[in-house]
């Protein structure tokens, strides 16, 4: 880390005032923010569901990062601007970031092992083995042992909305959204999308205002509305559990306007509001919603 020399900055008066520069600030951060984070988990604790959607193999006497703390150090790092793991490899000696993940010792002073300590935190490495760990993994396989349940996280959004509703809504419009996520390498599931004129991947995304039910990786050489209509009837599912007579209008651009998506919504009591794409009846292109209504 940079040692600054402790000097004074002689700078002009301000009348009777002296203005100088120091640098006596000790440890000083520009994610000072993260601490709201924290405290919205503390009321929440979305992370700590959100841990109940992984199965940990490792052997609890060897661990020194409990699986609420990676993921609590991966999520907040996100939220920071901190995408890549590489990040990491700095960020495990801030002490902030260890605060917010709820590290008993934020300086890392007591780990382990003395190469380890000033890191607080877990390493790029120790990240990525959370992230890429293959379903079948279990106990005996050797370094990925922490698997995450696909089915669990994307029920896990819809809990996390219910869990901040308070009153019962008379009417929830959900929005459907497929966009380009750019891929600047060789990732698997490659494909080149014409209408983003890019190699990307085409995620699908369900929002109930600004709250996100779903958001589901896909490759990009699908129909955009490819998989909706089995997650849209699962959160539909979900929400009436809850609310059982609240209205649900599905909205959506031409990209999600399909026979069998709207035949389901007429089935099943949901409204929806579709654009409508080019074709011989509007040969301009315009966009005409599509609205079913009881």
């Amino acid at each position: 880390m940079t040692q600054c020399i402790p000097q004074q900055l002689l700078f002009q008066d301000l009348n009777d005032r002296t203005v100088v520069g120091e640098f006596n600030g000790g440890t000083v951060t520009s994610d000072a923010g993260g601490l709201l984070l924290r405290e919205v988990e503390a009321k929440f604790g979305f992370i700590a569901r959100f841990a109940q959607c992984f199965t940990d193999h490792r052997d609890p006497d060897c661990i020194e990062h409990t699986l609420p703390e990676l993921l609590k150090q991966r999520i907040f790092g996100l939220c920071l601007g901190y995408e890549d793991l590489n990040d990491h490899d700095r960020l495990r000696h801030d002490p902030l970031l260890a605060v917010l993940v709820d590290k008993q010792d934020p300086e890392g002073q007591d780990r382990l092992r003395a190469r380890d300590r000033g890191k607080a935190l877990a390493g790029k490495s120790t990240l990525n083995r959370l992230e890429l760990t293959a379903v079948g993994a279990d106990a005996g396989s050797r370094y990925k042992k922490i698997v995450g349940h696909l089915d669990a996280m994307q029920h896990f959004f819809v809990d996390a909305f219910l869990l901040q509703v308070t009153t019962t809504p008379t009417v929830l419009v959900l929005d459907l959204d497929a966009t380009d996520a750019v891929i600047h390498g060789h990732q698997l599931g490659r494909f080149f999308h014409g209408y983003y004129d890019a190699y990307c991947y085409l995620p699908l995304y369900i929002f109930c205002g600004d709250h996100p039910l779903l958001a589901l990786l896909r490759p990009s050489n699908i129909d955009a509305c490819t998989g909706a209509l089995k997650h849209v009837s699962r959160i539909v599912a979900q929400l009436r559990e809850r609310w059982p007579n609240v209205k649900i209008i599905l909205r959506g651009d031409s990209g999600f306007c399909r026979e069998h998506l709207m035949r389901w919504c007429e089935k099943h009591g949901v409204d929806y509001l579709f654009g409508l794409a080019k074709n011989q009846r509007l040969p301009n292109g315009s966009v005409t919603p599509a609205l079913r209504s009881p």
